[in-house]
């Protein structure tokens, strides 16, 4: 298993929020000399575009190129073209510049419908999606993750994540269940799931045949009592540092550890540490979580 690191950790979300944020050669110079081997792309644009001159960053820096998260507005069909573009544009990026480690990480348009937003982390079932909302949702997630695969040779994973459609245990079961295993797979996220009402360990457990990307992602119950207490939204209870430093809420990594050596996993485990932008120490924090992997063997 090969440890990276993300964007996202140096507040570089894909929710275009405003804030003071790294410029990309502090944050990849940080990310290198935490000992992380390899980086997701971040928003489009962050880091460079043209396929030379990211190579040349990256190798610089002796770091690979893991992956790229699209959003798309997957429950609207006349966005899914636009979505389906965007992926494309990105996995050729991708496929010029490191096509045997990247994926293409598809998610949700995540945090722009106001119920699931408000409701992260305490999602009922009448915050779901009905037959045919399911149905219009994994249509344009199979198309894009075809599209891509056919025209970039690149593979697709989808993100389950708070604050999108796909949130819950029951959720990402109903997910997988609808999608091709060929076309797409699972990108697993430890904190996601947490956050979302699952054991961690049980997800691993269940998805195995379908999960090939994997996140890393500290999460913080007692952040998340607060958060039901006082009824925040998901960005509040990532302002609050729900997704915190790796070792320091309760997921047991060693046993996830110990669940991906008995699935023989040999992808990538990509260290997410969610701020938003300007918020946390980015550079202490890489740190400390590459010291808490190395803790336990990784």
């Amino acid at each position: 298993m090969k440890i990276a690191n993300a964007p996202c950790s140096w507040g570089i979300l894909e929710f275009g929020l405003d804030g003071k944020t790294s410029t990309y050669k502090r944050m990849l110079d940080e990310m290198s000399a935490a000992g992380y081997e390899g980086t997701e792309l971040g928003d489009r644009g962050y880091l460079p575009t043209n396929p030379d001159r990211l190579e040349k960053e990256l190798k610089s820096r002796e770091l690979n190129l893991v992956g790229a998260v699209i959003p798309v507005n997957f429950l609207d069909p006349e966005d899914h073209p636009k979505g389906r573009d965007n992926a494309l544009k990105t996995a050729k990026l991708l496929a010029q510049t490191d096509p045997d480690n990247a994926r293409i990480v598809l998610s949700d348009d995540n945090g722009k419908n106001a119920d699931r937003t408000n409701n992260a982390g305490r999602i009922l079932p009448r915050h779901g999606l009905t037959d045919e909302q399911w149905k219009t949702f994994t249509y344009g997630v199979e198309k894009v993750a075809g599209t891509v695969l056919k025209e970039t040779g690149v593979k697709s994973v989808f993100h389950h994540h708070c604050a999108g459609y796909v949130e819950t245990p029951e959720e990402i079961d109903i997910f997988l269940d609808r999608t091709d295993p060929d076309l797409v797979n699972l990108c697993f996220d430890t904190g996601h799931y947490a956050f979302g009402g699952g054991a961690p360990e049980i997800g691993l457990q269940k998805h195995a045949d379908r999960i090939s990307h994997v996140h890393f992602k500290g999460w913080d119950p007692d952040v998340h009592r607060q958060s039901k207490d006082e009824q925040w939204d998901y960005f509040e209870s990532v302002k609050n540092g729900i997704f915190c430093e790796l070792g320091q809420g309760t997921i047991d990594f060693k046993a996830i550890h110990k669940e991906l050596n008995r699935q023989n996993y040999s992808g990538w485990i990509i260290v997410e540490q969610d701020v938003l932008p300007g918020m946390g120490t980015p550079k202490d924090s890489a740190k400390r979580n590459r010291k808490f992997l190395r803790s336990i063997g990784l």
